[in-house]
């Protein structure tokens, strides 16, 4: 009876174990904007070398970044809308979130064989 118990606590173990290791590697692979440490980069999307703008002004931070690749204008954006409000984001209309005190607008065009996603992130208004 014991050496039953004991290979399902180890099998519940090991389980476990998996379970965590491959959360772990899943969120290792994730890449995130330049100068947006928590905005994900979705998967399928390449950063453009160079783009990054970062700049502190007195009433915040102004982000700009792109990112291309050969995905629908509507994936980027049923990614973005699911995937912002986990992060304390609420959509403010098509394309734009509000967190705190800070906007951040996807400006997503079509190009053949994919899109452009432009990534600017600025102080929320008055």
């Amino acid at each position: 009876m014991m050496t039953g118990i004991r290979r399902r606590w180890k099998t519940g173990a090991l389980a476990f174990l998996l379970t965590v290791a491959t959360a772990a590697a899943g969120a290792a692979d994730t890449a995130f904007v330049s100068g947006i440490d928590d905005l994900p980069l979705m998967a399928g999307l390449v950063e453009q070398p160079g783009s990054a703008l970062v700049f502190d002004s007195p009433s915040g931070r102004i982000v700009e970044s792109e990112a291309s690749g050969a995905l629908s204008r509507a994936e980027v954006m049923a990614f973005y809308v699911a995937t912002l409000p986990e992060l304390g984001w609420h959509r403010q209309g098509e394309a734009a979130f509000a967190r705190q005190r800070e906007t951040l607008t996807l400006e997503i065009a079509e190009r053949p064989g994919g899109v452009v996603v432009r990534f600017v992130l600025s102080p929320a208004g008055p």
